[in-house]
């Protein structure tokens, strides 16, 4: 399993800035969305192809790719399907041209934790990945978490502080994005609780509502833990509510 990446937190002189790759194959973007993300404190690794995403990962941590999807050669889809497959933890956020909901929706069931068209305004960018690096700081505060670094349910094992899901010993790869959804889950076991909820917990107040982005992260998250994901025994469906979590699996 590829180890988690972390946001390095606030900012300090003596800290170096979340590191961000840029995959585009548009040179004309790729070169203004790196100075616009140099200017607003990341530091940037402006890439066109898959080839030079493999060595960057290979060789460095980073805090989170910006991956178009629509390129030649191997598409975005495609990197993120794989990236996931092979464990890679990284945030993604997904690029395109068009802004179809499809495409959206295609995007975060391949891996992708979150979308953005290129006609947004650049400080849009800067803000979603902002938010992935306050969600970061969330995942690692005692405050809003308490101090419990292992969950048991099943034969699954959740370790807080390692940012790890395990069965039976066998690691299983998460998304920050599944991982932050299941420690939800995992803190407040039994109590139904409504997508606008979630949304806050996992996403922030600063986002806006996507309930059917959220859907398709659970999607993902009950593909991962559950034997029969048409039948969900541990992250239920609470019907006119939300979605409840049941660590007995229901047999208690």
């Amino acid at each position: 399993m590829a180890a988690p990446y972390h946001w390095r937190g606030a900012m300090s002189v003596n800290e170096r800035p979340p590191r961000v790759i840029v995959l585009d194959d548009d040179a004309e973007l790729r070169s203004m969305l790196r100075r616009y993300l140099t200017d607003n404190g990341f530091q940037v690794q402006a890439i066109d192809s898959a080839e030079q995403l493999d060595r960057l990962l290979q060789r460095e941590p980073f805090d989170a790719l910006v991956l178009d999807l629509m390129m030649p050669g191997e598409d975005g889809l495609s990197i993120c399907r794989r990236l996931r497959a092979s464990g890679q933890t990284i945030p993604i956020l997904m690029l395109t041209a068009r802004g179809d909901s499809v495409d959206r929706i295609i995007g975060l069931e391949m891996g992708a934790d979150d979308y953005l068209p290129k006609t947004s305004e650049p400080r849009e960018l800067v803000a979603r990945l902002n938010a992935m690096r306050r969600r970061q700081q969330m995942l690692h505060s005692t405050e809003v978490w308490g101090n419990d670094e292992v969950t048991q349910f099943g034969p699954f094992t959740l370790n807080i502080s390692r940012m790890e899901l395990q069965r039976d010993g066998q690691s299983i790869p998460l998304t920050n994005m599944e991982f932050q959804l299941l420690r939800v889950f995992a803190a407040n076991p039994r109590r139904p609780m409504s997508r606008d909820h979630l949304q806050d917990k996992v996403k922030g107040k600063d986002y806006e509502a996507m309930d059917r982005a959220l859907d398709v992260q659970i999607s993902r998250l009950r593909r991962k833990i559950e034997d029969d994901p048409a039948a969900p025994r541990y992250i239920r469906t609470v019907w006119g509510v939300g979605y409840m979590f049941t660590p007995d699996g229901g047999n208690a």
